[in-house]
């Protein structure tokens, strides 16, 4: 399965909200990564803060990116429940 990133969301302790093209959202924690190679500069939330889509993954202004199938596999999914039938909430417009 293949599929593209159309959003990201960076948020506190270094994770990632993700959007899929299939409309799920994940979460994607980088913490693991942070003490490898060009992932370390991430570090610094200045940087990690950079993050953006390009093309179907992401990427930072440092040029790390990383496999949108590796994003997908290594991060968990959000609840994305919606209302199948209006509440009083939720009426529609008549």
């Amino acid at each position: 399965m293949y599929l593209a990133i159309i959003k990201v969301q960076p948020i506190s302790d270094f994770q990632l909200i993700l959007t899929f093209a299939n409309g799920e959202t994940r979460l994607f924690d980088m913490k693991p990564y942070l003490e490898t190679g060009i992932f370390q500069e991430l570090k610094a939330v200045s940087m990690f803060n950079t993050v953006r889509v390009s093309f179907d993954s992401i990427v930072w202004d440092n040029e790390a990116d990383l496999d949108p199938e590796i994003l997908y596999k290594n991060s968990t999914a959000i609840n994305n429940d919606i209302a199948s039938e209006p509440t009083d909430e939720y009426e529609l417009e008549k």
